[in-house]
């Protein structure tokens, strides 16, 4: 690429021409669907951090090249993800082929680590790890390994595989289609496995907490109830016995359990030290401020470089307390209008569960948002932001998602029906064969 152009000039105008595309190739484009709830709230905060390129906190300087690259990240990211979906995802079809390819997708990584643990790491993701990724990756003396698949690290990926586990397995028992169904519960399975490998104990609680969602939305006791059963047997299993610990990955899950974890301690500690700098800087140390371009000398040096493992403290150093506050109150008001949609306004049980799945993946990447620096991490953002995004869409496509969903189910029965009179012909030969 030409010198002297930010990398990120790229990624705006290939995000421009694909929604110049879609709107293009859309036959109907339906813009009233945008307005609603999740549209002002993302107004809100893309407001919000375009104001940040005045704050100068550290003393330094504007610079809008940084902060354009750190805003672009934080928030204009999930209005651009929010505006793709909303035109994209505007049949039952395309839902039904979205969900296939995040699934295909999600397989892939499963299978992608699975590669990586059993079979060995390419060349590239080698040198990866034992430079850049040694102190985080390679843990106990070398002795464990922490998998990364085809994300950026352990916890990106840990924590989406297991927010995507979430979704897909509510999908695939909510789904009245077989095919489906089976598809859906495939990937869930698959994902949930896949975190294992990952090393990442937040994973464990994303997962819990997105089924312990479930139990709220899914408005039906003969769910409720074996989704309970099954969940505290999970817990049980991984808090209150051994079985298992001859295998790393299972015991590395099982420390996040332990109230005495050292990492867990050490990040406590440091968030205790940062609480006093940020006494003094309501509105954060600013955008794209980092260890690159901070002074030594400078009073928030600290702030600048101590990691901040979580990307709730991340947005809290470079916003404020300000800026944390009102992130937070707009992301409880999406998602509280979300689970409003899924659980008052749509009336079929599986488009519900595909509006439910969104909702508790949502609530689980949130989870891993506050445990670590993943939520505004590629692909994470792009799917559970664009996955809250098609639960306002759903509304406005039940209607054809019944009549989408009563003709697959006309054919899955007339399948059956010609297995059973092949099954039942087969046996009228078989006895006449036999005389």
């Amino acid at each position: 690429m030409p010198s002297g152009i930010p990398m990120s000039l790229y990624n705006e105008i290939l995000e421009i021409i694909l929604i110049a595309l879609a709107i293009i190739n859309i036959q109907e484009a339906r813009f009233e669907r945008t307005a609603n709830i999740m549209l002002y709230s993302l107004i809100i905060w893309c407001g919000f951090c375009t104001l940040e390129v005045l704050n100068d906190t550290c003393g330094i300087g504007i610079d809008v090249g940084g902060w354009y690259t750190a805003a672009r990240m934080m928030a204009f990211q999930l209005m651009y993800a929010f505006i793709v979906f909303s035109i994209y995802i505007s049949k039952p079809n395309i839902l039904i082929k979205y969900l296939f390819f995040w699934g295909s997708l999600a397989l892939f990584a499963a299978f992608w680590v699975w590669k990586q643990k059993y079979i060995g790491l390419t060349d590239a993701e080698n040198q990866w790890i034992q430079t850049r990724g040694r102190l985080t990756h390679i843990l106990y003396g070398g002795t464990l390994i922490r998998y990364f698949s085809i994300y950026s690290d352990a916890a990106n990926f840990g924590i989406g595989i297991a927010s995507t586990a979430v979704a897909f397995i509510i999908f695939g028992i909510t789904s009245k289609i077989k095919r489906h169904k089976y598809f859906f519960l495939l990937v869930g399975a698959a994902c949930t496995w896949g975190m294992f490998p990952s090393g990442t104990r937040t994973a464990i609680a994303c997962l819990m907490a997105g089924f312990m969602a479930y139990l709220f939305l899914s408005k039906s006791i003969k769910i409720a109830i074996p989704f309970t059963i099954v969940f505290a047997l999970f817990v049980f299993f991984l808090a209150f016995t051994k079985i298992g610990n001859g295998n790393q990955q299972i015991r590395r899950m099982r420390s996040a359990f332990d109230k005495n974890d050292a990492s867990a301690n050490q990040r406590t500690i440091n968030q205790e030290a940062m609480k006093k700098y940020m006494k003094e800087a309501p509105w954060g140390i600013g955008m794209n401020i980092g260890y690159l371009n901070v002074p030594t000398n400078n009073k928030y040096t600290f702030m600048a470089t101590v990691p901040p493992d979580s990307e709730y403290v991340f947005i809290w150093i470079h916003t404020g307390i300000i800026g944390i506050t009102i992130f937070l109150i707009c992301t409880a008001v999406m998602l509280i209008g979300a689970c409003r949609i899924v659980f008052f306004k749509i009336k079929s049980s599986s488009l519900r569960g595909i509006g439910a799945g969104l909702c508790c993946a949502f609530v689980s990447q949130q989870l891993g948002g506050y445990g670590n620096q993943v939520l505004m991490q590629f692909p994470n953002c792009l799917v559970f932001y664009g996955g809250l995004t098609i639960v306002y869409i759903l509304p406005h496509i039940e209607s054809e998602w019944i009549e989408y969903e009563n003709k697959l189910l006309a054919k899955q029965e007339e399948r059956k029906k010609l297995k059973l009179e092949k099954k039942k012909q087969s046996r009228v030969k078989s006895i006449f064969n036999w005389i």
